[in-house]
């Protein structure tokens, strides 16, 4: 596959994944607040509350909500969390960049991983510019537990690495020599 090739795949996914990303987002600041008509101000301010809307009941629910933590909801109210948060998305996006141009033309599972995990961080670096905390809107339970709120980035970034982690015992298991049978 040609340089170009690769770089347009990998471009695709990137955008593809961001820009559902923000539509789902745009689509999930619709959702209803208690109070009604809460702003994302107030939401990340936590002056008001998503209220759930069941998708599937007992199990998953859309919930608006305003994240000024890390993915999943987790290290919330960090002072100058913010900041330092979209800088560090910032270096990650050029660093996957320049790793997804280095990949060897056979390590599509690699770029595509990359490319995924790109396109949930520039998501999320999105509404940390925007709106200084990032949208969640997904709520799973299974039993007692209760996931965390996230959304389409932060499901993308964790398909990213799980593609990674393949892409890397698939690379080990090539490159180890077959076990000798009987020896």
């Amino acid at each position: 596959m040609k340089t170009w090739t690769r770089a347009v795949i990998f471009v695709a996914i990137f955008l593809c994944t961001t820009g559902f990303d923000q539509a789902s987002k745009d689509w999930a600041r619709t959702l209803p607040t208690s109070p009604p008509g809460c702003s994302t101000a107030d939401l990340a301010a936590h002056h008001c509350i998503g209220v759930p809307q069941p998708v599937i009941e007992g199990t998953w629910d859309w919930q608006l909500a305003m994240n000024d933590g890390v993915a999943f909801s987790t290290f919330t109210d960090v002072g100058g969390a913010q900041i330092i948060l979209s800088i560090l998305a910032a270096i990650a996006l050029v660093s996957i960049g320049v790793v997804a141009k280095r990949t060897r033309p056979e390590e599509h599972l690699k770029r595509i991983a990359l490319a995924a995990i790109a396109g949930g961080a520039l998501g999320n670096l999105i509404d940390r510019i925007r709106d200084g905390a990032v949208t969640d809107f997904v709520r799973w339970r299974v039993g007692d537990h209760i996931w965390p709120l996230f959304n389409v980035a932060d499901a993308a970034l964790l398909i990213g690495v799980f593609l990674l982690l393949i892409d890397s015992m698939l690379a080990k298991r090539k490159r180890s020599p077959p076990a000798m049978l009987g020896a």
